[in-house]
């Protein structure tokens, strides 16, 4: 009984493996349209970043090349913004729109901005926890329910993922939060030429939807652990 419940609770997670493909589907097109679009005023990516933080006062943040494709984060351990050739050095829409997202988590973090201070202090105990959530559980399964070893298991390996959970759904404010504040400070210090704020809006919204997406899937499998859990009684 309990194989078939494993395997049937698989076709829990497809609405988040759909929407998931979907999202990626959005970051891809509106990636690869608006970087074809150049800015009217030959701006690149590094560009609009440097000049939005100097103009917020945070003219000590670095930046920095990064191998890879949207790779571009900042990391408000080191005070230093990382963007990889696409977005820093290419002059298009998609590239200015991004690297100013990522201003957004830099003036987050010299604002205090609770959400990501608290996202950056559960980081490492998130990473932790995800990689053991799973052997956890199973070694609870292995178990069974009619031991006190296997239900402890189990109710500790659903504890451990549900800060993959909490990490995810934190994340929605941080990332929300930073494109309202890159497409505003982009519009403050006259960045965008008239047409070139849809383009930017396109690129953010699409992005943000891998972030509900990564959510949605981590919310899912812990109630696919919370079934199986179930399926041992």
């Amino acid at each position: 009984m309990f194989i078939l419940d494993y395997y049937w609770t698989m076709l829990i997670l497809v609405p988040g493996i759909i929407f998931a493909a979907y999202a990626q589907y959005q970051v891809s097109s509106a990636y690869k349209a608006y970087s074809k679009v150049p800015t009217k005023n030959g701006m690149t990516g590094a560009d609009a970043a440097r000049r939005l933080l100097n103009a917020n006062g945070l003219n000590s943040v670095s930046i920095e090349n990064i191998a890879g494709n949207l790779t571009d984060h900042y990391d408000p351990r080191n005070k230093t913004m990382r963007l990889s050739s696409g977005v820093g050095q290419q002059a298009s829409v998609a590239a200015v729109g991004i690297a100013a997202h990522e201003t957004g988590h830099a003036i987050q973090d010299k604002e205090g901005y609770w959400p990501l201070k608290f996202r950056g202090f559960i980081v490492p105990v998130t990473g932790f926890a995800t990689n053991i959530a799973w052997p956890i559980f199973f070694i609870g399964l292995f178990f069974g329910q009619a031991s006190g070893w296997g239900t402890m298991f189990m109710n500790l390996g659903i504890l451990l993922f549900s800060f993959s959970l909490l990490f995810t759904v934190i994340t929605l404010p941080v990332e929300f939060n930073a494109s309202k504040r890159a497409i505003a400070a982009l519009a403050e210090n006259n960045l965008l030429q008239p047409g070139e704020e849809v383009g930017v809006k396109k690129v953010l919204r699409a992005a943000a939807l891998t972030y509900v997406a990564a959510a949605l899937m981590s919310l899912l499998t812990l109630i696919r652990l919370i079934i199986l859990r179930g399926s041992r009684d």
